[in-house]
C-alpha cells in the first residue's frame, strides 16, 4: 500500500487521536534518544522538522533551547501549543505550520532534529533536505523507523516508504562535510506496549562547511 503523506493525511492522523486513535501520541514523552543525544551539546537554536504533538521540541525548550517547531499538521500543531503552555519554556518556542517537503526556514540551526516525520517526498530525500539547514559545527538528529518484514503501514507499523537503515542515512552524509557520531538500531516497547524498531543518526557538520 502506498502512502500519501500530505496535509490531508496527517490531519486525518491527528484528529482520530481525539477518539483514541494513533494520533493519540501528542500525549507521549519524549523519544528517550533525545537527552542521550543532546545532553553533551551547548544549547542554542535548535529546529524540530515534523514536530507532531510537540513533546521533543518542548523538551529542548525546558533545556535552554530556542526551537523552531514545524509541522504540516495544525490540528498536532494546536496540541503541542496547549501542553507547552504549562511547560514553563513556552517563550522559547515558535510553532510553525508548513509542509517540509517545500518549506524552507530561512535560517541553520545549532541542531535540526526529526523525530519519526514523513514528509510528501522520499525519506531519504527528506533528511537530505533538512541537513542543509545545519550550521556549519551544528547536529543533525535523525531518529526514523526501521520497515521490518511484516509491517504493512496500518495501526503501528511504518510503511516501508517511510523507513530508512542507518546504513542508507550515513551514505548520504558526505565525509568530506560530517562526522557520524551515532548511526544505530534499537527496539523498544513504546506507549501503550506498541514493539518498535528505531533508527537513531547523529552527526555534526564540520566548521567551515556552509
Amino acid at each position: 500500500m502506498t502512502y500519501e503523506f500530505d496535509k490531508d493525511f496527517w490531519e486525518r492522523h491527528w484528529q482520530q487521536g481525539q477518539a483514541g486513535g494513533p494520533g493519540a501520541m501528542g500525549g507521549n514523552p519524549p523519544n528517550p534518544y533525545l537527552a542521550r543525544e543532546t545532553s553533551g551539546l551547548t544549547p542554542g537554536t535548535a529546529l524540530d522538522a515534523g514536530c507532531g504533538g510537540g513533546a521533543e521540541a518542548i523538551w529542548l525548550a525546558s533545556h535552554g533551547w530556542h526551537v523552531t517547531a514545524a509541522d504540516i499538521s495544525s490540528e498536532a500543531l494546536a496540541r503541542a501549543a496547549e501542553r507547552a503552555a504549562t511547560s514553563g519554556a513556552s517563550e522559547r518556542l515558535q510553532w510553525v505550520e508548513a509542509d517540509l517537503s517545500v518549506w524552507s526556514p530561512g535560517a541553520q540551526f545549532d541542531l535540526v532534529m526529526t523525530h519519526y516525520a514523513h514528509p510528501a517526498m522520499p525519506q531519504l530525500d527528506f533528511y537530505d533536505r533538512i541537513a542543509g539547514w545545519v550550521a556549519p559545527g551544528g547536529t543533525l538528529l535523525i531518529v526514523g523507523h526501521l520497515h521490518t518484514s511484516g509491517s504493512t503501514g496500518h495501526g503501528h507499523h511504518p510503511p516501508a516508504e517511510a523507513s530508512a537503515t542507518p546504513a542508507a542515512v550515513t551514505a548520504r552524509l558526505d565525509g568530506t562535510e560530517w562526522e557520524i557520531v551515532t548511526a544505530e538500531e534499537h527496539r523498544r516497547t513504546g506507549h501503550g506496549g506498541v514493539p518498535l524498531h528505531d533508527v537513531v543518526v547523529r552527526a555534526t557538520r564540520l566548521k567551515g562547511i556552509s
